[in-house]
């Protein structure tokens, strides 16, 4: 009889025990995710100030006013059209190659890559893409060649406008403004340049 009686209070007693000591563990799970999601949010804040601290100096402008030099001339037959979509081939910037872009402006002229020491100071800018004949202060008549120094009317980057340069490469093609949104998400207006075999029909 004593048995018995003792019986159902000794189950109540390890019920209650086994129940406590099951929410003292989902506590400790959750206390280990909620560290676990905050290591992980720290890694992304310190991953991002890398990555912002890798990009300082750049300050390449991404967007532009849709403003062109004088004397540009549009192509008369471009072999994209302006307001037809384009996937482009370049990684001038992080996020561009492989964006798909519209077609803003479509022009005629000699293209250049160019190496130039920023008015700003810092490192040299080798093999920069692209400026076009008409960016270039009191431009010749004839297209510049490789080796040719010049002086720059372009502002794609801080410290470029009024800078030195040499032309590294020299090229007679068709040159795109365009609008576009990189694969990071951004939103790119009025980029320039592209140029034709940067781009490829959708």
């Amino acid at each position: 009889m004593v048995k018995m009686k003792r019986s159902p209070l000794f189950l109540l007693t390890l019920i209650l025990a086994v129940f406590l000591a099951a929410c003292s563990n989902g506590d400790k799970e959750n206390q280990h995710a909620n560290m676990n999601h905050n290591d992980k949010t720290e890694q992304k804040k310190d991953s991002s100030s890398m990555d912002h601290e890798g990009m300082e100096g750049m300050d390449m402008t991404h967007s532009g006013s849709g403003e062109v030099p004088k004397g540009l001339q549009e192509a008369q037959n471009p072999k994209f059209k302006v307001g037809s979509k384009a996937t482009i081939h370049a990684d001038h910037m992080e996020g561009m190659n492989g964006a798909e872009a519209t077609i803003v402006g479509a022009y005629d002229t000699t293209v250049y890559s160019i190496s130039y020491d920023p008015t700003t100071g810092g490192k040299r800018v080798t093999n920069h893409k692209w400026i076009i004949h008409e960016e270039i202060k009191n431009a010749s008549a004839k297209p510049y060649k490789p080796g040719d120094e010049v002086i720059l009317e372009a502002d794609h980057m801080k410290g470029m406008q009024g800078a030195k340069a040499v032309i590294d490469t020299a090229q007679q093609t068709t040159v795109y403004m365009v609008d576009y949104t990189s694969t990071t998400g951004e939103k790119v207006t009025n980029h320039k340049w592209v140029t034709e075999d940067e781009l490829s029909a959708k």
